[in-house]
């Protein structure tokens, strides 16, 4: 059954709805708080889309664009793939301040758990796309309601650093973060996004190191 997307306007970030459930990578919750919890991931396989930018939705919308094309057969199989969840954008400052004039930004699609055995079909050359494999590890997760847009993802990750410091874990470490986005672009209410940061070496659950 085919996705359908939506470009929204700039005041709101890009994301996709469709008729179908979607596949998602497989956790387990080893760590429970108020506020937040440590996932342990399996093996995961993204397609990948880097952008340089100054903006979080706008490099999102950018990268995904790509990443889309990719999907609907811009590969080497001409395959089409069918939506996952979440898309996710990982930030990386070019300041440790958290207040960069630039970042990087990876908008990353979730290839289907059939590809953590297999190769998935080569993107297009002008897509600039690269294949992510992310060993199994352990990833804190804080979720929040609502868009995710410029004004609110560095307060949401700025608040899981501090839920993470008051566990007694050095708030130095976390520099990249990536946003989680769930909900299609016409599901205005009961929305889920989340903030991502990797926190391998978490001493309960069996942490990789």
């Amino acid at each position: 059954m085919a996705a359908t997307v939506s470009y929204l306007s700039a005041s709101k970030s890009l994301v996709f709805s469709a008729a179908y459930a979607y596949e998602s990578p497989q956790f387990r919750v080893v760590h429970l708080e108020s506020d937040f919890e440590i996932r342990l991931y399996e093996e995961i396989s993204w397609m990948s889309a880097l952008v340089n930018g100054t903006s979080f939705e706008n490099s999102t919308k950018q990268g995904f664009h790509r990443l889309y094309q990719y999907l609907q057969g811009a590969n080497g199989n001409s395959t089409s793939f069918l939506m996952t969840k979440p898309v996710l954008t990982t930030i990386v400052p070019s300041n440790r301040d958290g207040s960069p004039p630039s970042s990087s930004y990876i908008v990353r699609y979730y290839l289907p758990a059939e590809y953590n055995d297999k190769s998935p079909p080569p993107p297009s050359a002008e897509l600039n796309l690269q294949l992510d494999k992310w060993k199994s590890h352990c990833i804190a997760v804080r979720k929040f309601p609502g868009y995710a847009m410029d004004d609110n993802v560095e307060k949401e990750k700025d608040a899981l650093v501090s839920s993470l410091g008051l566990q007694g874990m050095d708030q130095n470490q976390y520099y990249n973060y990536s946003i989680g986005q769930y909900n299609a672009s016409r599901h205005a209410t009961g929305r889920t996004n989340e903030v991502w940061m990797d926190v391998s070496g978490f001493a309960a659950g069996g942490c990789p190191v």
